[in-house]
């Protein structure tokens, strides 16, 4: 049997017989584009090429591509499980032409591949085309005698693409295959266009040919392009004679390893579902997790946490109640390491971050279950039947409830659930994923997006790292607006850096020769390869000055001392990242920074606080490299392939082009015949030229963001210097509010400590005394409930705190033989209330929480707790009376009805 091992390698090597580059899957999560939250499909990480923004050295490419569906357009989360030929995670293989061949090449080759390499029976297969495509319809008619019959032609739905409102677009052609009448939904099959198992769409090839504006009008493309996709996991399934994706050699191991673990067997129908689900699941979730991605509560990574308990869930459903994806690992690793190594060098940080998250869950599966049972009471008191989809959505929503488990335990009840109206929330919840999903821009950069991104690739601003001042010249493209004074500015050279990489970008100024005007550069803008410069306009007329045009010479100049302090911080962070891999493990990893002028903070990959010998030993390490002022090295044009090899660290989310810039801080033994280097790093920021111009780092903070993510901010250079000012202080004033050298101060403070406690020993012992005495008092007040021998009472006493009353109730309780008794007391002007009752009385099915819940209820509160000590409080002084009735009423209705207690 071929594998899917092969048939990937089959289909990049096919095409690069064909000249055509084969470039590596890029990351699933998008760098550059903010209107995906997961890379979905092949095209891409070529998107500027296809748009004219972007040139590579190539005109044809193929890859096999990470893709996720999962929210924003393209969602296919609730359906995986369901079918046999869904998943959240699969490969798309793709063959790229940008501007070179078209649709008789493209066609060519894909009947090529799949007939002759593949060897797939020309008679299964059926070929699709647009319904205007008469080209392409005529490319497939004569390409093969045996597809007489089976060419189709379908509408834009479902053969034409777009890239979106406006933009390239054209139409499609698609390749089908008969799995065989057997896989038929019925006689009532719409062949194709039916949703059922027996068609299966294994390719599809877009022929980019227009370009459509705003009104709709469609021009033809000076260059059409082809972008091709086809789902490994189909491929897969036909080639090994499978009817469904998962029983390929890519999910069966997954599925087997889940019979394993529950002791449940598969079924390929509906009761596999929960195993479909899990399989599916770990590949979607270790591929995130090992490109960057992060369960947390927003955007990408609220979506990985509703993955993630959604195959929880399933988990509970084939019975096993502890975190359990992580088993799954190895056999994950086994089918699929090879081609990706990033399973296993980010292995310890995807099973920490799962068992975390599961373990998490787990708590917040407590609390969903609590809710439910307070919702399903509610209704049942008020006679109804039905829980309302908005109450079903947010158990899904919140606490990662799928609606079957709801349903189950709605039905267990004898109730239903609205599911229409938890669609209706789904689908406004959708809505609010596909505008997230386009919604990391603001207005104003959206703005920007469309005014300048329709400039050529030809069109860009080179970037100098080599000088802070530069003689250059307005672009074409540069805006004013006169009445704001605010100004859009292009320039052919640039010494701002724009932000990227989490260093921020420079300010500055740009300032005509003849000194008539100056731009107050306030913020950048990176729009491919321009660069937008931000600010104002300071000018001496009350008119666009005449020497503010295209190609006017300016001076351009960055704010010097910001960047220095950028700069320090920047090298700072590449040397904290080598000390945590030195002292906490290799598999630390860099997930995320801001470098700004006053701080840095450096976010990574670890699963525990750091101890502060850690933290002391980190700070050391980073303080002697820069005590031994290393040379540090950026160079420019290096080869991807050759860095990496090299080295060289790629960082998570950080897209990478051909040629890459290494940023090298060599090592102290360093020598030009031996180059030897303590860090290196893909980096495009801007560096010290040696360690020793930091001056000094310091450790702020050290804390956690997430899951398996922990975050240390800190300073360098004067920053540094002002945080040991400030501590310098602080042990200054401390020495004078303690009378004692510096150097005493730790043994002074740890005497005071010492007094402190033993005086809090000597109050307690005093005030437990008090209590007892003021407790003794308060049982004798209170009266047996005739018949029963227990007694009953509520007292107001006066104490400062919660505590207090506490403390007091807790004496009552202990000093009480049998009874119920109840304390007020004001406190910061609420009443305080508190209630307590003995073991016998408990026993009896008499509670501390339901008494003080009815009686606070009478004065406008509320309250709760257990069954021997509960606690309420209310505003309204006045309702005193009226609550110590009601409490005394139902303490003496509960002794009662409970039965006759033992005497006093």
């Amino acid at each position: 049997m071929i594998t899917s091992k092969e048939i990937r390698q089959k289909f990049l090597d096919f095409f690069a017989a064909y000249d055509h580059r084969v470039v590596p899957s890029s990351s699933l999560i998008p760098v550059d584009d903010p209107t995906l939250l997961f890379t979905n499909a092949g095209m891409n990480q070529f998107k500027d090429v296809f748009l004219g923004k972007e040139k590579r050295n190539y005109k044809r490419a193929a890859s096999s591509q990470k893709c996720m569906r999962a929210g924003g357009k393209h969602n296919d989360l609730e359906i995986v499980g369901q079918t046999t030929r869904h998943q959240t995670f699969f490969e798309m293989l793709g063959n790229f032409s940008f501007g070179d061949y078209f649709k008789e090449e493209a066609i060519d080759y894909a009947w090529e591949f799949v007939t002759k390499v593949l060897g797939i029976p020309k008679d299964r297969l059926y070929a699709t085309v647009y319904e205007d495509d008469d080209e392409a319809f005529e490319i497939w008619r004569k390409i093969d005698p045996a597809l007489k019959g089976r060419v189709l032609r379908f509408g834009e739905k479902d053969n034409f693409w777009s890239m979106g409102d406006v933009g390239p677009c054209g139409p499609c052609s698609e390749i089908h295959y008969d799995q065989g009448e057997e896989f038929s939904c019925g006689p009532g099959c719409k062949g194709i266009e039916c949703d059922c198992d027996r068609f299966s769409e294994l390719w599809n090839l877009v022929f980019m040919q227009f370009n459509r504006d705003e009104s709709g009008k469609m021009t033809p493309l000076p260059k059409p392009s082809v972008d091709t996709g086809a789902g490994l996991e189909r491929f897969c399934a036909v080639m090994q004679g499978v009817h469904s994706n998962y029983d390929t050699d890519l999910l069966k191991p997954l599925v087997e390893k889940v019979v394993e673990i529950s002791g449940k067997q598969y079924s390929p129908g509906a009761e596999g579902m929960a195993h479909r689900v899990i399989a599916d699941h770990i590949r979607a979730l270790s591929f995130c997790i090992a490109d960057g991605g992060m369960p947390s509560n927003e955007g990408r990574g609220y979506v990985l946490r509703r993955i993630l308990r959604r195959a929880s869930y399933n988990g509970r459903l084939l019975e096993i109640h502890r975190p359990f994806m992580s088993e799954l690992l190895d056999t994950l690793e086994n089918s699929m390491a090879d081609v990706y190594p990033e399973l296993k060098g980010k292995r310890k940080i995807i099973e920490n971050v799962l068992n975390a998250e599961e373990e998490s869950f787990e708590r917040t599966l407590d609390t969903g279950l609590e809710l439910f049972e307070d919702i399903a009471k509610k209704l049942e008191k008020s006679g109804k039947k039905v829980i309302p989809g908005k109450e079903a959505f947010k158990l899904y929503d919140t606490y990662g409830f799928p609606l079957d488990l709801t349903q189950i335990m709605a039905g267990k009840r004898g109730m239903s659930v609205d599911v229409r109206g938890f669609e209706a929330e789904l689908a406004v919840q959708r809505e609010r994923s596909k505008a997230a999903a386009t919604g990391f821009l603001t207005h104003e950069e959206k703005a920007l997006y469309e005014t300048f991104s329709k400039y050529p690739a030809r069109e860009r601003t080179d970037f100098t790292y080599d000088s802070l001042e530069v003689r250059t010249y307005l672009g074409d493209h540069t805006y004013v607006n006169i009445a704001e004074s605010e100004t859009q500015v292009m320039l052919d050279t640039t010494p701002f850096y724009a932000e990227a990489g989490g260093q921020v970008g420079d300010v500055g100024e740009i300032e005509d020769e003849s000194g008539e005007w100056k731009i107050e550069v306030s913020r950048l803008q990176k729009i491919g390869n321009i660069t937008v410069h931000l600010g104002k306009l300071l000018k001496n007329t009350s008119t666009v000055p005449a020497s503010f045009h295209a190609r006017a010479p300016v001076i351009a100049r960055v704010d010097i001392q910001r960047r220095l302090s950028i700069m320090r911080n920047h090298t700072a962070t590449h040397l904290l990242h080598r000390a945590l891999k030195k002292v906490l493990g290799e598999h630390v990893n860099q997930s995320g920074s801001l470098v700004a002028p006053d701080r840095f903070r450096f976010d990574f990959t670890y699963f525990k606080a750091l101890t502060p010998e850690e933290l002391l030993e980190i700070e050391k390490d980073v303080n002697k490299k820069i005590l031994e002022n290393l040379s540090v090295r950026p160079e420019s044009e290096v080869p991807f392939e050759e860095a990496k090899k090299k080295g060289a660290v790629a960082l998570f989310g950080e897209k990478y082009g051909d040629k890459v810039r290494v940023v090298r801080i060599e090592a102290k033994d360093s020598t030009p015949e031996d180059p030897k280097y303590y860090s290196q790093e893909l980096c495009g920021g801007t560096h010290v030229n040696s360690t020793g111009e930091i001056g000094q780092f310091r450790i702020v903070s050290e804390s956690a963001i997430a899951a398996g993510i922990r975050r240390i901010e800190a300073v360098t250079g004067m920053g540094a210097f002002e945080l040991m000012d400030k501590e310098r202080n602080l042990l200054s004033n401390l020495s004078k509010a303690l009378k004692a050298p510096t150097e005493e101060i730790e043994a002074r403070a740890e005497k005071l400590l010492d007094e402190k406690k033993r005086l809090e020993k000597e109050l307690g012992r005093h005030k437990a005394g008090s209590y007892r005495s003021e407790a003794e008092k308060l049982v004798h007040k209170a009266k047996v409930v005739e018949g029963t021998g227990s007694r009953v009472g509520f007292e107001e006493v006066k104490k400062n705190s919660r505590e207090e009353l506490l403390s007091l109730a807790d004496a009552v309780r202990e000093m009480l033989t049998s009874g119920v008794t109840t304390l007020a007391s004001d406190i910061g002007g609420n009443i305080a209330l508190v209630t307590v009752v003995t073991d016998d009385l408990i026993k009896k099915g008499v509670k501390a929480g339901e008494i003080i819940k009815e009686g606070a209820k009478a004065g406008g509160g509320s309250g709760g707790g257990k069954s021997h000590l509960a606690q309420a409080g209310f505003k309204d002084r006045r309702k005193l009376p009226t609550v110590r009735k009601v409490t005394l009423t139902i303490s003496k209705h509960q002794i009662i009805e409970c039965g006759k207690g033992g005497g006093s």
